[in-house]
């Protein structure tokens, strides 16, 4: 699985990988019950690598705060997206510290663990990603 083509799609539940696209939409199956449906020009489509949550300094990649959290949970699910806003919030403190609490609000936070436990549920594992995009940027 390329986290390069995982997507989130508006009014769907949960992420969705693209399989292939033909000229008026996008066929993408879901990773929570595999899924697959067409996804068409009207509907708003977000691309996770193309994510950023904002920091205090600079806009840190969906990609490096995934990263930061399968470390701190040593690559199992996360807590659910269902605690209470204050256990949020302390865990998303503790994997990127200085996030900026005026922009990022409770709903971000609940929805990036959510993202994550579906990554983690699907079988995404992302130290290889992050070896993966290193190797890139080193060929580049």
């Amino acid at each position: 699985m390329e986290f390069s083509k995982i997507i989130a799609v508006t009014g769907k539940p949960g992420l969705f990988q693209v399989i292939s696209q033909t000229k008026n939409a996008v066929i993408a199956e879901s990773l929570l019950d595999n899924k697959r449906l067409a996804i068409n020009a009207t509907q708003n489509v977000s691309l996770l690598e193309n994510i950023a949550i904002y920091t205090y300094e600079e806009d840190v990649p969906l990609l490096d705060v995934f990263t930061s959290m399968f470390k701190q949970t040593e690559g199992k699910e996360a807590l659910s997206h269902k605690e209470n806003a204050k256990k949020l919030t302390a865990f998303f403190a503790e994997v990127l510290p200085d996030y900026d609490e005026e922009r990022v609000y409770s709903s971000n936070i609940k929805k990036v663990i959510q993202w994550f436990n579906i990554l983690v549920k699907a079988g995404m594992d992302f130290s290889e990603v992050e070896e993966k995009t290193e190797e890139t940027e080193t060929e580049s």
